[in-house]
């Protein structure tokens, strides 16, 4: 479950996730960069999201496909959303990622792609931080991962 996170994790991590906010298109290119990364990583993803597994992850077919936008922008703004509940509403926020994992069970993700989702997730954060991407940065964010997708995890766990 969500544990009281320090005042200092939910600190870094909402502070540098305004930083990525502040970006031209935030949603568009951390959701691409995101989605990438994870395509690279677990190829059986791309036939969870409707596309052929032997879809480069560079075509111009797959970055501009409105499916893959749409998919790219919704997961972002469902990081958005969590996060914004870091905090003062994390038993609400538990009840929503177990609910949440349970969904993604029905979609066919497996426990083993959240690994991934987290290197894809550090990934896209270096990628648009550059240099405010620090290791306090990167340990707060991954505090944060760890019990959002062990939440997730655990939902598809009792999932039927």
């Amino acid at each position: 479950m969500v544990k009281s996170m320090s005042y200092s994790t939910i600190s870094f991590v909402l502070d540098s996730w305004e930083q990525v906010r502040h970006t031209k298109d935030f949603e568009k290119v951390v959701g691409t960069i995101l989605f990438q990364h994870l395509f690279k990583k677990s190829p059986p993803a791309k036939a969870l999201f409707g596309f052929p597994i032997d879809i480069d992850t560079d075509s111009q077919e797959l970055l501009t496909s409105k499916r893959f936008l749409m998919h790219a922008c919704y997961l972002v703004q469902m990081v958005d959303t969590a996060l914004s509940m870091l905090g003062p509403d994390d038993s609400l926020l538990t009840e929503i990622m177990l609910d949440l994992g349970s969904k993604h069970k029905r979609y066919g993700v497996k426990p083993e792609m959240f690994a991934i989702m987290g290197e894809a997730i550090i990934s896209a954060l270096q990628n648009t931080l550059k240099d405010d991407f620090t290791d306090l940065v990167e340990q707060a964010w991954l505090e944060v991962f760890k019990e959002l997708s062990g939440d997730m995890i655990q939902g598809m766990a009792q999932a039927n």
